[in-house]
């Protein structure tokens, strides 16, 4: 087992750990949870020995391997299979001696121990862990260096997976993926058979994956059962003991449910409102592990808004001769919370670029609304930050008008304390530019906010933080994010990206994440030539599913129609002037509707009931 005793540990004149302690099972899937800067890198640093310990005791089985992924590695030519069949060390030893023993004997114990570690199925396991992150036929030749930072992650993590461990340590596995690659990582994960230690700021994945969470907190730590919403929930309950709190968690749940409040009010049967309902009623719990939070930011409502805010007919967005998605057709009106969807490179970036303007049709028409200020998050904008500048001189540029103190308020709301606004831009984490980028879209009155992964980089208390200001924007938000819980808590309404095409999806994001973690499943053994089968079958089942939700709720409409009618003759049944009023013939008329009616309507609601099980059941 994994334990530590009392561990201590300061970098330089900070105290990280002072009393820590925590004991870690094999076979147990443990996320380490806490705010940035309590010290979950330094824990994995200390594990893998690249620290030292100050007091205490840090035990690791000697006899247990351990893997890692790496952030950075050394840039090279090799290719990106063979890049990542390097992980599995022990077989590449074996290889060399290989290469380099003549003697019989010898020989023939290395041929047996290439077999028994696997080294005749290698290449292709490496090619189904690149495929399952993403990676095309044709990557799997190109060198290490040809590929992004993005894609070099995903490469480290790649090789990680590939190595054979009794311990694997996952630091931020999900930063550069998108919604498909998580969760065929996810699928991986549970299968792996030895000991988790994982860092991620993405709750769904955590909560997927782990069995177990170590919250870091106050220089040490508390290990809980479960994963990290049964952790947050077993850490609400104690808070909420504390009467000292019991004020803020009313208020804070009070300015929830007002949002819970106005959804419930247009649920009927929908699913997709009634999924937002549950992800807005979760926000209760995490209310108050939230008070302590260091952010309270918000965004500010439009003043005036055009409607639609943007239309697009026949167009078609591409770069140069490629056509990245054609025939699209549709509107974004006033208040839509649009989700995008699609595998990685399908399309959903072009998308928005185009609706931000940076990107011009290459036919078709695609018109923006004279009232239509855009608020645009993009990854590409943490980049272009000049690095030699410092927030609050950015801040009091932006703001001429403002005091300097409103302007150290409004920052501080934001995460900065009085040392971060004063720090050049190059000095700041990927996480604090995200949330800089974020405050100063924040300043203006947006009618629509277009956010590309707002979420890479953000530590979960931001993350929540972002969700509540984001339920609490009048105007449009369109979103693409592989955190499903941002999606969960924000978006109302799904736009699927794939194969050239963009449909409006009629689930909700349960239903799509179930079809394809039971497409990564069904298509694991074909390997990476399956793609375009997978598609396909993908497609057919998203018109199937399609066919049938249309089939309910043109069934709840013929209800609707229906029961208005009943009710209508019934009213005038139950009136005993209609008695006296009309002609013997016209009253049996209308009992005799009123009796055809109910038999209609008993039908419909049977057909109505029968194809809702049928969807339950498919979308289970």
């Amino acid at each position: 087992m994994l334990r530590a005793d009392n561990l201590q540990f300061r970098r330089g004149q900070e105290v990280l750990f002072e009393r820590l302690n925590f004991i870690v099972h094999p076979g147990q899937r443990v996320a380490i949870a806490g705010r940035n800067g309590v010290g979950k890198s330094t824990l994995f640093q200390l594990i893998l020995g690249e620290l030292e310990i100050d007091d205490g005791e840090l035990e690791v089985p000697t006899q247990w391997v351990v893997g890692h992924m790496e952030q950075e590695a050394e840039v090279t030519d090799r290719p990106a299979l063979e890049y990542v069949v390097d992980g599995h060390q022990q077989l590449r030893r074996v290889e060399e001696a290989l290469a380099h023993t003549q003697e019989p004997n010898k020989l023939a114990q290395l041929h047996a121990d290439y077999q028994d570690l696997g080294g005749y199925e290698a290449h292709a396991k490496a090619g189904e862990i690149m495929s399952g992150l993403g990676f095309s036929s044709e990557d799997v030749t190109k060198p290490y260096r040809e590929f992004s930072g993005g894609w070099r992650i995903r490469l480290n993590l790649a090789k990680a997976l590939m190595t054979p461990c009794d311990l694997l340590l996952l630091d931020e596995p999900t930063n550069h993926l998108d919604l498909e690659a998580i969760m065929w990582l996810e699928n991986w994960l549970m299968r792996f058979e030895g000991t988790i230690l994982l860092i991620a700021h993405d709750r769904a994945f955590l909560d997927a994956c782990a069995s177990h969470t170590l919250y870091l907190t106050n220089r040490s730590g508390q290990l809980f059962t479960g994963n990290y919403s049964s952790c947050e929930n077993q850490r609400a309950e104690r808070m909420a003991q504390d009467l000292a709190v019991q004020a803020k968690v009313e208020a804070q749940a009070a300015h929830i449910q007002k949002f819970v409040d106005r959804f419930r009010a247009k649920a009927s049967k929908a699913k997709q409102v009634q999924s937002r309902i549950k992800a807005l009623e979760r926000l209760q719990t995490s209310a108050i592990v939230q008070l302590d939070s260091p952010y309270t930011v918000g965004f500010k409502n439009p003043d005036k808004v055009s409607n639609p805010l943007f239309s697009l007919r026949d167009v078609c967005l591409g770069y140069g001769e490629t056509r990245v998605l054609e025939n699209l057709g549709q509107s974004i009106l006033p208040g839509a919370r649009i989700g995008v969807l699609g595998p990685n490179g399908a399309g959903k970036s072009t998308l928005l670029k185009a609706l931000v303007g940076d990107l011009k049709p290459i036919a078709g028409e695609l018109t923006r609304g004279q009232n239509c200020d855009i608020g645009y998050f993009a990854q590409h904008q943490l980049e272009t930050l000049d690095e030699a500048a410092k927030a609050l001189p950015m801040l009091q540029d932006v703001r001429p008008d403002w005091r300097e103190q409103q302007c150290r308020d409004y920052l501080g709301r934001w995460g900065f304390d009085a040392s971060m606004i004063s720090r050049p831009i190059h000095t700041l984490s990927g996480g604090e530019k995200a949330r800089l980028v974020l405050a100063i879209i924040a300043l203006d009155e947006p009618a629509i906010l277009i956010l590309d992964e707002p979420t890479n980089h953000l530590d979960l208390d931001m993350r929540d933080a972002l969700a509540l200001a984001l339920q609490d924007y009048a105007g449009a938000v369109v979103i693409v994010s592989h955190d499903r819980m941002m999606l969960d808590k924000t978006v109302d309404d799904f736009w699927v990206i794939d194969n050239h095409t963009l449909e409006v999806y009629r689930g909700d994001l349960k239903d799509y994440t179930t079809a394809r973690k039971n497409e990564v499943t069904s298509s694991k053994s074909a390997g990476t030539d399956s793609r375009k089968g997978a598609r396909q079958d993908r497609a057919k089942q998203r018109a199937s599913l399609k066919q049938l939700r249309d089939e309910v709720r043109k069934l709840e409409k013929q209800m609707q129609r229906e029961q208005a009618s009943l009710t209508d003759l019934e009213a005038k049944l139950a009136d005993p002037e209609v008695y006296d009023s009309l002609p013997a013939s016209e009253l049996d008329d209308m009992l005799a509707k009123a009796g055809k009616v109910r038999v209609a309507l008993a039908k419909t609601e049977e057909q109505w009931l029968e194809s809702s099980t049928r969807l339950d059941q498919i979308s289970a």
